[in-house]
């Protein structure tokens, strides 16, 4: 592909992220956000494939990096998810 190409598609997508995370309210922010963090779980599993490939050294030590952060991002996904639940729950009392 051409570089020009994948620049385009860049910053079409910056743009874009861009334009859709200033519509999103305050209040729904952190729920969306605390979903997203929880779906990536989805770049463990390439993150995963790519450490595993056997391919050079520095494509395996990225990948597992990847596997670290991605899996730090997912925990915290479900964290903050369990946390906003946690509010809607009744007070014993």
């Amino acid at each position: 592909m051409d570089v020009s190409y994948l620049l385009f598609i860049l910053m079409l997508s910056v743009f874009l992220g861009f334009e859709l995370i200033n519509k999103v309210p305050a209040t729904l922010h952190t729920p969306l956000m605390s979903g997203a963090n929880a779906i990536s779980g989805i770049t463990v599993v390439g993150a995963i494939a790519l450490a595993g490939s056997g391919n050079a050294d520095i494509a395996q030590w990225l990948g597992a990096g990847a596997v670290a952060l991605a899996s730090v991002n997912v925990v915290g996904g479900y964290m903050v998810t369990d946390r906003m639940l946690g509010f809607f729950k009744k007070k014993e009392g």
